[in-house]
């Protein structure tokens, strides 16, 4: 149908009878842009990884959009871990699409990310900027570097954090009386 369309267009010769050429080709490019843009923003979902979380004890509230797990708690996003005695995790409601806003976790923090572990006392996850605030004594092991101070602010996407009050450690090898800092 749109090839019989096409014929009867060209074969006048005046200027007037392509317009419903230029016409159609516009709409068909205005149509292929916004399935190229809906595939990209769908793909764009889709990267985002779901977050598992496990524990010996879940109470939910629908109401308030809240779930508390507490008792040995996981929850993992892809290649990262994190570890607490409880998390209390706010979502979206249906209308704005049921997702993880964020997570406060309690007590016995800890994070693994490759060969990256912090630990702290409590954490919150931010999941719209995807970052993790560690408060109470946070402490990162990186490789053979330890990082302390007062909060520290880790960002998933730039795998980057930030530390107020630190204090970096490196690697001390003794030799003899001496001591030498890599």
């Amino acid at each position: 149908m749109l090839k019989l369309f096409l014929d009867r267009s060209y074969a006048k010769d005046d200027c007037s009878s392509k317009k419903p050429i230029y016409f159609l080709l516009l709409v068909v490019f205005i149509l292929q842009s916004f399935n190229c843009s809906n595939s990209y923003s769908e793909q764009k979902k889709e990267s985002r990884e779901a977050i598992i979380i496990t524990a010996n004890m879940l109470t939910a509230d629908n109401e308030l959009n809240r779930a508390i797990f507490e008792g040995s708690v996981k929850a993992v996003k892809g290649d990262l871990i994190l570890y607490a005695d409880k998390m209390i995790v706010s979502y979206q409601n249906e209308k704005a699409g049921r997702g993880i806003k964020k997570i406060n976790a309690e007590g016995n923090v800890k994070l693994i990310k490759n060969e990256r572990i912090i630990t702290a006392l409590s954490a919150e996850y931010n999941d719209f900027d995807e970052t993790v605030v560690f408060t109470g004594e946070p402490r990162a092991t990186d490789g053979k570097t330890v990082i302390t101070g007062t909060k520290m602010t880790y960002s998933l996407r730039q795998d980057r954090y930030w530390v107020e009050n630190s204090k970096v450690i490196t690697e001390q090898i003794r030799l003899k009386d001496k001591v030498e800092i890599k």
